[in-house]
């Protein structure tokens, strides 16, 4: 249950953000980690946790519509791991440390016009850069020059491939005109020109023994080649548009036969269908295609699949797809193992789902739900939508049951299930637009309701029996006209007697649970209402408007009871906390807000997002909670109030012995020791105290006792003196410090900030004026009184 202490501090452990935006994808070679193309940066996705642990690049959240980011074009990893080098679009190439991802150089591409691909050799000395202007040039990475300039290829660089053998090693690469060339990298000269494909060649790779090239294009055939002879040995109708290839051993026992594949040249393709097929393309067989494609074809019609890597070490495949997710495969059984999401577009809304809440359910700019297992944060795709899905619900007393609405008109029931991640147990389709409301029933899993633009709201029977349902159509109970604009969210109280609607009409509106009669109006609201949610513990429900204000309503009068003011934005979310003594909020300009209803205050501002926070979850015990905006970014916050206490009560704790030390080490005379102490607790007053205490037992023991000090210690105190010297009665402390200091400034042994010594120096110069000024007058006394000895002596 939630306590109802205050919360005080929430700090974010983690974020999901976007790693990967389309383009290149590099699987390092121990299996451990992706390197993903992500606008104007690469981000290092580790495999095992799910989460990105480094970047290279401009910045660790690049914006790809941002002037001022330079859009890595391409990139590669060196065989070794030790070396990266990117492709930048302003022209530039840079060299990156693989361990430290710090930028080791940069220097011009030379090429006319954008770079396509890049390739390493093995040993990392010789770069490789295809560009768009028909032309490969060859890099010596230890001097950064350019060694050679391979013409042949025409227009666009697609595929750029180092193959050594032994002491020689040839280039290949190809252009718009399908043709594959490849180079000696010593002497320049053409070795082999390949023509056999019709259309762009998207993929080439290398047999075991080097003896072959396997390629791969657009006209839906791979062909076999042998390199000695430059002639083609095998062409495969595929019947799809490939865009990848791997090699696999030369001896494989594929899932579902007992038979061991040996004596050939056994390749992976990946294409627009979204599976794996393995071939021998020695022998011309297909040997095997994936049955269970996780992958979904591009609405275009375009490519399913634009890389397929495969790792020996992992024993796995990874299949990236067209909307940026990463898939992989055991090599042993082609089930998916993990599943990883590079780009999420729009947040819209999430979900705890399990009775645990093991699992984060997000809806986004997608057809497909995304249900992440937190543990690993592993993710699954939830198909069945044909439209995005706008919002989703959990079903409080069952949690592994949660809901979702979509803009194709319908509502769907979900149930988590240990294999498939959660599959459809129920529909619903009597909408007439978009759905966009949705909520479960509080005291029992029985009815679910959903709003939609068409501004009608639904009541629906649940079955009892959920996990024995076959899928079937909901059964709707009840429906009524129920806004004059789109219907935003949903709530019902915690004992299912009431329903409240909110609406883009700037009002909420309270109904009966059991038919769905009206029962009240709020009414107050300037602008759209975006949520609502009842109390946990009063009777009061909780509404969040566009119009930058949370309403506090009264269920017995209608009446708004409380207006918190704070936003400077759009509230999207907000939620009970603290059994319904605080409340939480979220806002369109990426602001989370902590209030106390009593006293209708912010007590705490919290910062984690760039972009319109869409959804918000607090989990069941309030020690955490979740939020997603509209830059493609998930949060997960803790609260740490309880921590924080503890820290700053053994803070005082700490304090308090240590004050005590001091006043020891005062009574005792041991300055020296009472003085760094004191500069420690930033006790100023008490350095001052300490400071006249030395000064009187003469100059000597002060300089002694100052010379002591480290340098640190030495430019703290030289602060307090700065702010010593603003005031006459503490000016000659400051003064003399200051003296002390002088040489050791002078020579260059104590550096403080020039601001600090342009703040000393208009009151030093003050000081000297009035003591300049107060010796005239003295001298002035001192001449009046020797002129006045005479006429007094008379007198």
């Amino acid at each position: 249950m939630p306590s109802s202490k205050f919360k005080e501090l929430f700090e974010a452990e983690f974020s999901l953000k976007s790693f990967y935006t389309g383009g290149d994808v590099v699987w390092t070679t121990d299996g451990s980690t992706f390197l993903c193309q992500c606008g104007g940066s690469v981000q290092f996705l580790c495999v095992e946790s799910g989460k990105v642990n480094g970047f290279i690049g401009d910045e660790e959240v690049p914006t790809e519509d941002a002037a001022d980011v330079d859009l890595i074009l391409t990139f590669a990893l060196s065989p070794n791991n030790e070396q990266i080098v990117s492709a930048h679009r302003s022209g530039l190439f840079k060299l990156w440390n693989f361990q430290d991802k710090t930028m080791v150089k940069h220097w011009r591409s030379v090429h006319k016009g954008p770079v396509a691909k890049l390739a390493i050799t093995n040993d990392g000395l010789i770069l490789a850069s295809g560009g768009s202007d028909s032309s490969v040039r060859l890099w010596d990475m230890k001097y950064h020059a350019c060694t050679k300039n391979l013409t042949g290829i025409k227009g666009v660089c697609s595929v750029l491939k180092f193959l050594e053998k032994g002491n020689s090693s040839l280039l290949f690469a190809s252009g718009d005109d399908a043709i594959i060339k490849a180079w000696d990298i010593e002497s320049g000269e053409l070795k082999i020109s390949l023509e056999g494909h019709y259309s762009k060649v998207t993929d080439i790779i290398f047999s075991n023994t080097h003896q072959h090239v396997v390629s791969c294009g657009r006209d839906k055939v791979i062909i076999l080649w042998n390199i000695k002879s430059g002639e083609q040995m095998n062409v495969i109708p595929a019947y799809e548009s490939l865009e990848s290839l791997v090699i696999l051993p030369d001896s494989i026992t594929l899932p579902g036969a007992d038979v061991k594949h040996q004596d050939g040249v056994y390749v992976a393709t990946g294409g627009d269908r979204g599976v794996i097929r393995v071939w021998d393309v020695l022998n011309t067989k297909e040997l095997y295609v994936q049955s269970n494609s996780l992958v979904r074809k591009s609405e275009e019609g375009g490519l399913a699949l634009c890389h397929l890597l495969y790792s020996r070490a992992a024993s796995s495949f990874a299949l990236i797809s067209y909307d940026h997710n990463i898939f992989v495969h055991s090599i042993d059984t082609f089930i998916c193992t993990n599943q990883f999401v590079g780009y999420s577009d729009e947040i819209l809304d999430l979900v705890y789902v399990g009775e645990d809440e093991t699992h984060l359910a997000v809806a986004t700019n997608s057809p497909d739900i995304k249900l992440f297992t937190l543990s690993s944060m592993s993710c699954s795709l939830l198909t069945g939508h044909t439209g995005f899905v706008v919002t989703l619900a959990v079903a409080p007393q069952k949690p592994n049951i949660f809901a979702s609405a979509s803009k194709d008109n319908s509502v769907r029931l979900w149930a988590l299930s240990g294999k498939a991640g959660a599959t459809c147990i129920a529909s619903g389709m009597f909408h007439n637009s978009s759905a966009c409301g949705l909520a479960f029933s509080q005291a029992s899993v029985s009815f679910l309701l959903s709003g939609a633009e068409d501004n009608v709201l639904k009541l629906w029977k649940i079955p009892k029996k959920l996990e024995e349902h076959d899928g079937s159509s909901l059964m709707m109970k009840a429906s009524c006209m129920a806004h004059e604009k789109d219907i935003n969210a949903i709530a019902v109280s915690p004992n299912d007697k009431m329903v409240a609607t909110a609406s883009l009409d700037k009002t909420a509106k309270l109904w009966n649970f059991k038919d769905l009669a009206p029962l009240g109006t709020l009414r107050g609201h300037r602008r759209g209402i975006w949520s609502l949610i009842f109390s946990p513990v009063d009777q009061v429900v909780m509404t969040s408007s566009a119009d930058t204000t949370i309403k506090i309503w009264s269920l017995s009068d209608l009446s708004c009871l409380k207006t918190l003011e704070g936003h400077e934005s759009s509230v999207m979310k907000s939620a009970f906390l603290s059994r319904g003594l605080q409340v939480i909020s979220a806002s369109g300009d990426g602001l989370l807000k902590l209030w106390t209803i009593k006293t209708s205050e912010c007590t705490a501002s919290f910062d984690g997002h760039t972009g319109k926070i869409w959804a918000l979850a607090v989990s069941k015990d309030e020690s955490r909670m979740v939020t997603g905006c509209s830059a493609s970014k998930i949060v997960f916050w803790k609260d740490v109030t309880e921590e924080k206490q503890l820290e700053e009560a053994k803070k005082r704790q700490e304090k308090a012995l240590k004050e005590q030390e001091l006043f020891n080490l005062i009574e005792s005379d041991d300055f020296l020791s009472a003085l760094k102490l004191a500069l420690t607790l930033d006790r100023p007053a008490t350095v001052l105290n300490i400071i006249k205490s030395v000064m009187k037992r003469g100059s000597e023991g002060l300089s002694q006792t100052i010379l002591l000090l480290d340098q640190e210690e030495k430019q703290t105190l030289l602060k307090c003196a700065s702010h010593w010297n603003m005031n006459s009665k503490t000016s000659y402390a400051a003064q003399f410090l200051v003296s002390l200091f002088l040489e050791e400034i002078a020579c260059g042994k104590l550096k403080p900030p020039t601001s600090l010594v342009e703040s000393i120096i208009p009151y030093t110069e003050r000081h000297f004026n009035r003591l300049t000024q107060l010796m005239q007058e003295l001298y002035l006394l001192e001449y009046t009184k020797t002129i006045m000895k005479p006429a007094l002596a008379e007198t």
